[in-house]
């Protein structure tokens, strides 16, 4: 008789992690619809999953109102997020793949590996604090260090700082951002607001090294960017 703990479904493990992801990224109240949208289901789905959820303690909702977790169903949501973002840094660190193509598969296998598995994978990186995309790795005990930030699309002109952290759930806008060169650790200065064009002017550096260049960035991709403020 095996002595690990019976570990939540699959389907239970995709909402209270949408749950947490939703309540961490600071975008406001977790609400049915926000719930449903990211998980590309209808809001009756949502309202039936939730009711089940509630049941096994793990949330708390109230009929129209917003979603929000428990003590359990935040170490439920931590414990599949450490898989998640772990196999995310193995398979960017050790089998070559790219930040925009790592996110489906971990999807996939953050429900079938074992913690144990997990926990040597934690060990052989050296025990990583953020996965590629800048989202911090809980630890096993589920603790998450934490970085001040804030949404690139919310600074001000003249704000500089480091992009910390990028939304993963959009493979073609990982791409982009590949494309036109903007990735995690580099510096970032907000030269212009273009409220009226939908976009920011930013000027980019890679390194110490490289002169800054600009860039014209729409509000989808300032809005999936946190930086880290210079003094912060």
């Amino acid at each position: 008789m095996s002595d690990t703990p019976t570990r939540p479904s699959t389907s239970v493990e995709d909402y209270v992690k949408v749950v947490y992801d939703l309540q961490e990224r600071g975008t406001g109240p977790v609400t049915i619809s926000g719930m449903a949208e990211r998980l590309s289901v209808s809001n009756s789905s949502v309202s039936g999953m939730l009711r089940k959820l509630g049941e096994l303690g793990l949330v708390e909702h109230r009929r129209y109102g917003t979603v929000s977790l428990t003590e359990a169903g935040t170490k439920a949501a931590l414990s599949v997020l450490r898989r998640h973002r772990l196999l995310e840094t193995y398979l960017v660190a050790a089998l070559g793949y790219s930040w925009d193509e790592v996110h489906d598969e971990a999807e996939i296998l953050e429900h079938v590996v074992s913690d144990k598995f997990v926990d040597r994978i934690a060990s052989y990186l050296g025990d990583p604090v953020v996965d590629p995309h800048g989202d911090p790795i809980p630890t096993s005990e589920g603790h998450i260090v934490e970085r001040p930030s804030v949404l690139l699309s919310d600074a001000e002109e003249g704000v500089e700082g480091v992009i910390v952290r990028v939304n993963d759930t959009d493979p073609h806008l990982l791409r982009y951002l590949a494309d036109i060169e903007i990735g995690i650790g580099m510096s970032v200065r907000v030269v212009e607001r273009q409220p009226f064009a939908g976009s920011l002017r930013i000027a980019v550096r890679p390194d110490h090294e490289t002169p800054a260049h600009d860039r014209s960035l729409g509000l989808v991709a300032a809005e999936a960017l946190w930086i880290a403020p210079d003094g912060s």
